[in-house]
């Protein structure tokens, strides 16, 4: 069985993070499932704190330099897409954004795509309803049914066992796997009918002759 690409957007801003924790746990319980089905899977991360100056001069030029144009790319061929923002005045972070605004409205169309949020409290945690989803379905992106917010609590005394952070997490990864396994990146392509010049004017001119 061919190997699924994963991936996983974090827009976590310092190093670490709790974005970029909350990402990584979400693509390793996403491998774990795929691997379980019997489908390989590869994970490929893009921070978007590195791309942060590319992002912003796409943003006034209309043109991606190389290092973002690389990452555009990762997410337009993913088989599924682990999308992570940490929450700022109740909404995805301006870079988090900003990122999917330079993105090809079309990349993403059918991809499978699996939403996490992190915040300091669980106040926060309707952003994935009320920001996140409506983002990504304008997108045509295929949602999975469970999103991940994870607030600092979540995380504390180093204890996550009582939190139900890895329940979440799993029954996520497990249904956002389901998806990716069934999906196919292979795009159709508008020119594969088209009948070659030559052949038209032979139609044109009777002449039947292969």
């Amino acid at each position: 069985m061919s190997t699924k690409t994963v991936v996983v957007v974090s827009a976590g801003l310092s190093q670490p993070s709790s974005t970029r924790l909350l990402a990584d746990r979400l693509a390793e319980a996403t491998a774990r499932e795929l691997l379980a089905g019997g489908t390989p899977a590869r994970v490929e991360v893009v921070e978007l704190r590195d791309l942060a100056h590319e992002i912003t001069d796409a943003l006034l030029t209309g043109f991606a330099p190389e290092a973002l144009a690389a990452a555009l790319e990762q997410v337009s061929r993913a088989d599924g897409l682990i999308a992570v923002t940490p929450v700022f005045t109740a909404s995805y972070s301006g870079l988090f954004k900003s990122f999917f605004d330079v993105l090809d409205k079309d990349a993403l169309s059918g991809t499978p795509v699996l939403l996490g949020a992190t915040a300091g409290t669980a106040r926060h945690s309707l952003v994935l309803d009320h920001a996140l989803r409506p983002l990504f379905s304008y997108l045509r992106a295929v949602v999975s049914p469970t999103a991940v917010f994870a607030a600092s609590e979540d995380w504390g005394g180093g204890d996550e066992t009582t939190t139900g952070l890895p329940e979440r997490v799993s029954r996520a990864a497990g249904e956002f796997a389901a998806l990716v396994a069934r999906h196919d990146t292979e795009r159709d392509d508008p020119f594969a009918d088209v009948v070659p010049f030559a052949e038209q004017l032979r139609r044109l001119g009777g002449d039947t002759t292969p």
